[in-house]
């Protein structure tokens, strides 16, 4: 009954945009009014305000941005007379003459319209236009890596712990405002990783290939359903001039260790044809020192046994990660496009731990050492083919991907564990364990997306998509050095998901309403053969997730956006393996193939203030929620983390955005989360778990030019504690700060940069419930200081050609055209 009901919703959606398309022939033409913006020597003037004004009256009708190429465009416009006046920083005010719209002649483009210097670019300063550091839009909040003096020399993952309400726990883990579940993308696409693939990713993502961050706390059904606290989509930068041209980056850094990276972006677009390319390269060694306590009752009512742990670790990585791909113009209409991309990396890991055990952490009975050594090998290569077609001039879009991914990660670890009497003797002979972990992830994924404007007010939107994803685990040991390897535990995760959704946007007079429905069907399988799972654990089921949002534009410095939509996280497919991953004798790893998903229900209440100062509440609750849990053996004295549901989850939050300026030459924001997490599950480790906790997260960025040419940036943020689960997660705090400078006319760029000035950011967090009790501390290198070369070379100059239709925003439609 499921797979026919979604075969149904397949037919009726096609049926629907067969039906649109038919439509679109016969319907009354759409009016639109298009043109650009360019500055006095030529180039797109982008980002600047645009306003559509009555000629009579001078009353505002719309207004938007100028997008990257210096063009705007105004749809759905009632027959009359206009003008468009524009405005941007650095630049006199702008405006077009009177022109009419008539239903004869519904598509107005204008000429391009010059921008002049203004008064303060007369005089030899050079006033320039750029995004700020954080911007917060209606859905969502974003933040511009692409002129941050913060982002040179950091990866994708350094920067993206500096994202308003974002934060990442001691073993990788995405939190967004308290909250796990985050779903990443990479140019709108899902990377459907485990978190440990998604850190290694990250870390091999060049932080100057990065143009922004966007941060979507609750996504319409246009979007994948998975992901409780949201959505973080990594723009990659993209190619706007003709001709030949690139970009160079080099960089240097020292923590403890030295650090290198170095970046190299080509671009070639002529005529119908972009070609684009880019290389990565970093090695990045650090340390990170870990410190566990553990107490451990008696089963028997004695004295409870006192373990303590002290684990350096030197971690070596080298990473290398490649982009390269084609878009080609069929038509001023259709373009097609390819991708190319992965890494090849490297990682080494020294671990020397030290286990001590007594009646208490200073009365030492016994003791042992376990010296790790780890080589991890990670390979990922991925293959997108696009195709957007613009079916006619009124909106109506037509696009199509096909993805294929395939990651290739192998682990080899050794672990030689000696024993020890309280004064240094051996206690009995050492103990080795060796470990083989080969692991192979296929993802294959296609999907299709249309666009139509019904009418003036009212749009539609439908699309469908198929993933497959297969895992392919196993875990080979062996207790002796001189023995051959033997295979303990295979695991194969087959997960296929059919999926396909409707949004209907329509426009009232001060208010905006889009409600959608997306459908998901998951067909999986786990298949373990080992000691532990000897069987196949299928699982089939059709879920529906309802969004809607009410925008009311109250006057034009008021406006208040309602909005609801119900979320999925499945498990992770490393949590989903029941290997046993042994760390020391008396700490081990295990996963949990019984995970079922955890639902979410998202509300959110945003108020935005002239258009920059937001806030926004908010409140969710999610049932079978998907966390850590630690275990502790009292009758062996080993203890354990695995993962498992919890019941029920309830979140609340408060989140204030506001920018300032104090100075011309002195510009800054603040968001300030407050929020509320409550846990409760019954019957959890034999007890009844009810805890929550009030905590809030505070970030100032402070952006000074104080002379031409120069950029400083300084960045603070504290996180208060917070309870997370069965965990109490201490406070964190850190300070950054950069500074940049330009030369040779803004070809060469020099940028200077602390991360954590005074050493402080910590990963601290403590557990005590039934017999866990449980105190982890965790520091990371974090004080890093970076130097930062960036060349710019080729054809930067040429103007970007232009389609009568608008063909460059198109461009920007294509799903992973980079």
């Amino acid at each position: 009954m499921k797979t026919l009901a979604i075969k149904t919703l397949y037919i009726l959606l096609l049926l629907i945009m067969s039906a649109g398309i038919t439509f679109a022939q016969t319907a009354k033409p759409e009016t639109k009014i298009s043109g650009s913006l360019l500055d006095e020597n030529g180039k797109p003037v982008d980002y600047a305000t645009v306003i559509l004004l009555k000629a009579q009256d001078s009353t505002v009708i719309k207004g938007t941005l100028s997008n990257e190429t210096g063009t705007y465009i105004f749809d759905h416009i009632n027959a009359g007379s206009y003008i468009i006046k524009a405005t941007v920083v650095g630049y006199e005010k702008a405006a077009t003459k009177a022109f009419t719209v008539t239903e004869s002649s519904p598509i107005v483009t204008l000429p391009a319209l010059k921008m002049q210097p203004g008064s303060q670019s007369l005089k030899t300063v050079n006033i320039t236009a750029s995004k700020p550091l954080i911007e917060h839009k209606v859905d969502r909040t974003v933040m511009n890596v692409e002129n941050s003096v913060l982002a040179a020399g950091n990866s994708a993952m350094d920067i993206l712990e500096r994202a308003p309400g974002v934060s990442i726990d001691k073993d990788d883990n995405i939190s967004l405002k308290g909250k796990q579940g985050v779903t990443v993308m990479i140019n709108d696409k899902l990377t459907y990783l485990t978190s440990a693939q998604l850190a290694t990713l990250l870390r091999s993502t060049d932080g100057t290939t990065i143009q922004s961050i966007e941060i979507i706390t609750n996504p319409s059904a246009k979007y994948d359903a998975a992901g409780n606290s949201g959505i973080i989509n990594i723009k990659l930068k993209k190619n706007k001039q003709v001709g030949t041209n690139g970009t160079l980056t080099a960089g240097a850094g020292y923590g403890a260790y030295y650090k290198d990276n170095e970046n190299l972006t080509l671009n070639h677009k002529q005529g119908k044809l972009n070609i684009f390319g880019s290389f990565s390269h970093n090695d990045n060694k650090r340390i990170q020192d870990i410190g566990i306590k553990r107490i451990i009752p008696d089963t028997a009512g004695g004295a409870p046994t006192y373990f303590r742990q002290t684990s350096p670790l030197i971690e070596t990585d080298h990473n290398n990660s490649y982009r390269l791909g084609a878009d080609y113009d069929l038509s001023s209409k259709n373009t097609i496009g390819f991708v190319a991309s992965g890494y090849f990396n490297g990682e080494q890991d020294g671990i020397d731990d030290r286990t001590y055990i007594g009646q208490n952490f200073n009365q030492i009975d016994s003791s042992l050492r376990t010296v790790s050594a780890i080589h991890q090998t990670y390979h990922d290569i991925a293959f997108n083919l696009n195709d957007a077609y613009k079916i006619d001039t009124a909106g109506q879009e037509l696009s199509a991907d096909l993805d294929y991914s395939q990651f290739k990660n192998n682990s080899v670890a050794q672990y030689v564990t000696d024993f020890y009497n309280p004064d240094g003797s051996v206690l009995h002979p050492e103990a080795f364990l060796g470990n083989l972990t080969p692991s192979v992830i296929n993802i294959r994924t296609g999907k299709v997306d249309y666009t139509k404007p019904i009418t003036k007010s009212l749009k539609f939107e439908s699309g469908l998509k198929f993933s497959d994803v297969k895992t392919d685990n196993d875990l080979m040991e062996k207790m002796s050095a001189t023995n051959p390897y033997i295979s303990t535990n295979h695991f194969i995760y087959d997960e296929k998901i059919d999926a396909g959704y409707v949004n209907l946007n329509k426009d009232f007079k001060g208010y905006s309403v889009q409600a959608g429905l997306r459908a998901e069907y998951t067909s999986s399988n786990a298949n373990g053969d080992s000691a532990n799972v000897v069987s196949i654990i299928p699982r089939h089921y059709l879920n529906l997730f309802p969004s809607l949002f009410i925008d009311h534009t109250i006057n034009d410095k008021n406006e208040i956006t309602l909005s609801y939509s119900r979320r999925i996280d499945r498990p992770q497919y490393d949590n989903l393996n029941p290997f046993v991953f042994h760390l020391d004798p008396y700490t081990y790893q295990l996963g949990n193939p019984y995970l079922k998903p955890q639902y979410t229900n998202n509300f959110e209440l945003n108020y935005t203030y002239n258009k920059n100062i937001t806030l926004t509440l908010g409140y969710s609750k999610t049932t079978d929620v998907i966390t850590e849990v630690p275990g502790t053996d009292p009758a062996t004295k080993v203890s354990y983390v695995t993962t498992d549901n919890l019941q029920t989850q309830n979140a609340y939050n408060v989140n204030l955005y506001a920018p300032y300026t104090i100075a011309k030459w002195w510009e800054g924001n603040v968001n300030a989360t407050a929020f509320y997490l409550g846990f409760k599950s019954n019957g959890l480790e034999g007890g009844n778990l009810d805890r929550g906790q009030f905590a809030y997260n505070i970030r100032t960025t402070e952006t000074f030019t104080p002379l031409t040419g120069y950029k400083a940036e300084l960045t603070a943020n504290y996180q208060s504690d917070l309870t997370y689960g069965l965990f109490d997660v201490k406070p964190r705090y850190s300070v950054d700060a950069g500074v940049s400078h330009s030369f040779a006319n803004k070809k060469l760029n020099v940028k200077l940069s602390v991360s954590d000035i005074f050493n402080t950011l910590r990963n601290d967090v403590t557990s005590n419930y039934q017999n866990t009790n449980l105190d982890i501390t965790q520091k990371r290198e974090s004080r890093i200081t970076r130097l930062t070369l960036t060349y710019n070379f080729g054809n930067n100059k040429i103007k970007a050609r232009e389609h009568q239709t608008g063909a460059d925003e198109e461009k920007n439609r294509v799903k992973g055209a980079n």
